[in-house]
């Protein structure tokens, strides 16, 4: 059976997590502690990151692109038949959904309105041609689950605990993307793929008293938080 070594709210974890699940295919998970890394981790991860993905052959896979392409090429296919061109542009918007997550990280985690507006326009940015791109199909240019949907899963996850945790909309002014997170969302894979903790680590994280998001949750009426009432709210919020 393959294993995933894993830390609990690691996105990029997430997205190999949820192409497993998605194919159907067994696997378990063992977390460990990024701030103590145990040293056969750092012997078979060479930047010391996740996640890590050791095959039913024993040999232990890096960087998540990397382990994405292994998935897609040595089990059933997603989407079968496609031909090298649409695998080279999913590759491509795929990577774009993956560049997303640290900045997403980092939008959640800003301790002030100014840095959280600053950080989510990057983030919209790539909402921006993500909309652009999608059409009539409920998946990605698809009507079928993908890889560049598995690669943006993460990304739109955590944007709707976002906006039910406390009414910022990370997606606000993009109708396309938001029904695309509905349809992604719509079953529970999304919830497969994360630990049963998460929700308990994601929120102790990013919506402490540490964040803005954190602070707003608890000081504003439920589902009141947004770019405007951050400002308007800075006595309370700041």
């Amino acid at each position: 059976m393959m294993k995933i070594v894993s830390f609990t709210l690691c996105p990029f974890v997430q997205r190999i997590t949820a192409l497993l699940e998605a194919k159907g295919l067994p696997y378990e998970v063992e977390y460990i502690a990024l701030n103590n890394k145990p040293q056969w981790f750092l012997d078979i991860s060479p930047n010391g990151q996740v996640p890590v993905l050791i095959t039913e052959n024993g040999t232990p896979l890096f960087e998540s692109d990397a382990i994405a392409e292994y998935l897609e090429e040595a089990y059933p296919a997603l989407q079968p038949g496609l031909s090298p061109e649409q695998k080279a542009l999913n590759r491509a918007w795929s990577a774009l959904g993956s560049k997303q997550y640290l900045v997403q990280c980092g939008a959640q985690s800003s301790k002030d309105a100014d840095t959280l507006i600053e950080r989510n326009a990057k983030l919209a940015t790539a909402f921006a041609k993500a909309e652009k791109a999608l059409g009539a199909h409920p998946y990605f240019n698809s009507d079928t689950l993908g890889m560049v949907d598995i690669a943006w899963l993460p990304v739109l996850h955590r944007a709707h605990i976002i906006e039910q945790k406390t009414g910022y909309d990370f997606l606000d002014g993009f109708p396309r993307v938001k029904a695309w997170q509905a349809t992604l969302l719509a079953d529970d894979l999304a919830q497969r793929s994360v630990s049963a903790e998460f929700m308990a680590r994601f929120s102790d994280f990013y919506l402490s008293g540490k964040t803005l998001l954190g602070r707003c949750q608890k000081h504003l009426p439920q589902g009141q938080c947004s770019a405007r009432t951050l400002r308007e709210s800075s006595d309370c919020c700041a």
